[in-house]
């Protein structure tokens, strides 16, 4: 199970890498091993701005549709559009090319509230 240290993460399974005033979420590789093969991630929030916990958007599988929660508050100002052609580089590639929005913080404390590695590990037994 891949849990990258450098990350935060919710008990949604997103995670959120920050770089100043700018999150960029996906969802955890454990999340996409539940899911299964991802066939389709939609988000239609693009220049919308949103609360903590808002559903941003959903993420498809062969077997179930999962809704995707918003891990921070702020303007959601990019998705990655890569994922509509290729929604597969969730499963293949869960931190890195398949991630799935970008978010301008418009309460960078809530950060603060995200779990780090070992209570995300915790949180998912591993």
């Amino acid at each position: 199970m891949n849990v990258p240290a450098n990350l935060k993460y919710t008990k949604d399974h997103e995670w959120v890498a920050i770089d100043g005033d700018i999150a960029t979420v996906g969802i955890t590789d454990f999340a996409q091993g539940e899911l299964g093969d991802i066939v389709y991630v939609e988000v239609e929030t693009v220049d919308e701005t949103m609360d903590i916990e808002e559903v941003f958007g959903t993420v498809e599988a062969v077997k179930t549709v999962s809704d995707l929660f918003l891990p921070l508050s702020g303007e959601i100002i990019e998705f990655n559009d890569s994922l509509e052609s290729e929604p597969e580089k969730v499963n293949t590639d869960p931190y890195g090319e398949g991630w799935m929005i970008k978010i301008k913080l418009s309460k960078p404390e809530e950060v603060e509230q995200l779990m780090d590695e070992a209570a995300y590990k915790e949180l998912i037994g591993a």
